[in-house]
């Protein structure tokens, strides 16, 4: 079965002539003038994009606090409606486990459930040669990414371990993404604050002040350079981070950096609303300033942040976040984004001058196909590749409310944000799987098998 659509404009390609795309099976067979096709689409006036990428999400996780709204059932749904087609997420390693019980923990979390499709990042908790060992298995099972704390108890890793697995993930071929926040200051912070009796929401940016971002993004660049490695860095929130990255770029350093629609588009002040309603921004790091959403917004503008992401980590208002009504420190840290991130980045990135159509296209997926062993598979519309391809209307408007979303939570932080233009269609591997807005078919996600990153300057 084919399918031709029909006078779009690529916004890959940043220019405006229209062209017709034909899909074949699962992959795009040409690009050009067309005429003949099974099934026509009309998209005079669409602008068609490579299926979204989401590289940053945490579907169906247990915090050990609580368990997150979404699975991956309801959030590659939410994905897919507005054109994500991929998603990265991360297979977790619990002390004490192997990597490759943690990959089978996910991919069992994962069978027969994914909308769109899906790989994952291996998150290591804990390092010994047993676990060094298992990097060549996670390669050979498709996972060449790989993501470490620098906070959380049960999550991070010291200095050395960070050093030693920086030096394995060299050899291998891997890339490593880091949570950089410091997480000893953390609790130092959180202890002063609730011996203040500061117990709101309100405290939870002052226990992760700026500082705390920075100095771990600067330690954790100082160490990679010692290997002299690539990296990621991920949820970039802060001023004071990224000049940390340019000055490693400065001594000849490769940084990638990604940065999330919550920190271009919600700042500080949501944390000093009335009625525990801020409890719903409680996520780390924490929202910041206005000056850092601008110096972020430049940061994009001048090609210093490759990927946009969504950290979508969502737990429910009235069942979870309220758990820590007396205590900040017991609020699950997290929000929803997943459904929305492409309406909010066109709606406030593109039409607004700050973003191009290419830019766009870059940072929601090509530049994550590259930096995670998916392209020329996906990220692109190209002969050869993946038929993942969204149709998108500009002409739409509308808002953005957790009554009419498909995220599995009770709110939504960008509730009331009003939006231009949506994906109309969408197409997964040459299956027509959105349909003027609607979902048509579900659960047709495979496992992405992922080699290596590419070279990206």
């Amino acid at each position: 079965m084919s399918y031709l659509i029909k006078g779009g404009i690529i916004a890959e390609q940043n220019r405006y002539t229209p062209v017709d795309i034909l899909v074949e099976g699962n992959v795009i067979k040409k690009i050009g003038k067309i005429d003949k096709a099974d099934h026509i689409l009309d998209a005079s006036g669409m602008i068609l994009f490579p299926g979204f990428i989401d590289a940053h999400t945490h579907l169906d996780m247990d915090t050990g606090m609580a368990h997150t709204a979404d699975d991956f059932e309801s959030g590659t749904k939410a994905a897919l409606i507005q054109g994500t087609t991929s998603i990265i997420d991360f297979a977790t390693q619990n002390k004490g486990e192997t990597l490759i019980n943690a990959l089978e923990n996910w991919r069992h979390k994962t069978d027969e459930k994914c909308s769109c499709d899906y790989g994952f990042h291996m998150a290591i908790t804990e390092w010994n040669n047993e676990i060094k060992s298992e990097l060549l298995t996670m390669r050979e099972s498709g996972i060449t990414s790989f993501k470490l704390y620098m906070a959380y108890d049960a999550l991070r890793l010291d200095d050395g371990a960070i050093y030693e697995i920086l030096k394995s993930a060299k050899n291998l071929g891997g890339l490593v993404g880091v949570h950089c926040e410091n997480g000893d200051l953390i609790k130092a912070y959180t202890k002063m604050l609730l011996e203040q009796e500061q117990r709101t929401p309100s405290a939870h940016p002052l226990s992760r002040p700026d500082m705390i971002e920075a100095e771990a993004i600067s330690r954790f660049l100082d160490i990679a350079y010692m290997v002299d490695v690539p990296v990621h860095i991920v949820h970039l929130s802060t001023q004071k981070g990224l000049e940390c990255i340019r000055r490693a770029r400065k001594r000849g350093q490769r940084v990638y950096v990604e940065t999330c629609p919550q920190y271009l588009l919600l700042d500080e002040k949501l944390y000093h609303l009335k009625q525990f309603e801020s409890a719903k921004y409680v996520l780390s790091p924490p929202l910041r300033s206005k000056q850092d959403q601008e110096a972020l917004w430049e940061g994009i503008q001048e090609g210093e942040i490759q990927t946009i992401s969504t950290d979508h980590c969502a737990f429910n208002f009235e069942s979870q976040k309220k758990l820590g009504i007396d205590d900040f420190t017991q609020i699950p840290n997290g929000i929803p984004g997943i459904e929305h991130r492409p309406q909010l980045i066109y709606s406030y990135g593109v039409t607004k001058g700050r973003l191009s159509l290419q830019e766009m296209a870059h940072l929601l997926s090509t530049h994550a196909a590259q930096l995670f062993g998916m392209y020329p598979q996906k990220g692109t519309l190209a002969v050869g590749s993946d038929a993942d391809i969204v149709v998108w209307n500009p002409g739409y408007r509308g808002g953005i409310s957790a009554k009419t979303q498909l995220q599995h939570v009770d709110y939504t932080p960008y509730e009331g944000f009003k939006v231009i233009g949506r994906a109309e269609h969408v197409f997964l591997r040459g299956m027509h799987v959105v349909e003027e807005g609607r979902i048509v078919e579900e659960k047709k996600g495979r496992y992405i098998f992922r080699k290596p990153p590419l070279n990206m300057k």
